[in-house]
């Protein structure tokens, strides 16, 4: 139970302490401002793109740890997991100025794993809310939050896909990816307190997991 509630406070700390320095990089470094993506501020060299990748890894640190305090609600456990490694390859392994995807722009492949893997580590954290609203295991506040986070989360996550494959790099598509990227910060943080406020909630042994 102890184990479990720190793994949550773990969790919320890791994914403030890394949102905000990612903000710092994305708002106080050289990169486009919101018409570019939030990716684009780890292309390159500097103090800033080193703030960018730590402020991803410390993310992916948040991600296992909200992994752990959910370990109950196995999908949504697992999920989180496969969120964190695909972080973690977003981070070490940047695209070019520009962040280019198809099918407007000609790619290379250190592109195409990079905006991979970013898409699938947002994929994983909304599909984790998912999982957590369906589970059996989950309680009511941790169903309401995973709930008011899917749904908007979802439409959200479709108007960026469209809007990358329609327009490209864009202001419409760089704050629309921006307040994505906030509404998933802001689940974590919000079902990783709620996790550390519910001590029934911790001890995985009295439920049958999903």
């Amino acid at each position: 139970m102890r184990r479990t509630r720190w793994w949550a406070v773990g969790a919320a700390a890791g994914a403030v302490g890394g949102a905000v320095t990612v903000t710092v990089a994305v708002v106080a470094g050289p990169g486009p401002g919101l018409r570019g993506y939030v990716s684009e501020s780890g292309v390159g060299d500097g103090g800033y793109v080193v703030a960018y990748q730590s402020g991803l890894l410390a993310l992916a640190v948040s991600l296992l740890l909200l992994a752990g305090a959910l370990r109950p609600v196995r999908a949504a456990a697992w999920l989180l997991v496969a969120a964190a490694g695909a972080t973690t390859v977003s981070a070490t392994v940047s695209c070019r100025d520009g962040c280019p995807l198809p099918p407007h722009d000609p790619v290379t492949a250190t592109d195409l794993v990079h905006g991979g893997a970013s898409i699938v580590a947002v994929a994983c954290c909304v599909f984790a809310m998912i999982a957590v609203f369906w589970s059996p295991v989950s309680t009511c506040p941790l169903r309401r939050l995973a709930l008011l986070g899917a749904a908007a989360a979802l439409p959200l996550s479709a108007a960026v896909g469209l809007g990358m494959l329609l327009i490209g790099g864009s202001l419409l598509v760089g704050t629309l990816e921006r307040l994505l990227l906030l509404l998933i910060v802001a689940w974590c943080v919000a079902t990783a307190g709620q996790v550390a406020r519910e001590p029934t909630y911790s001890d995985c042994r009295s439920y049958v997991t999903t």
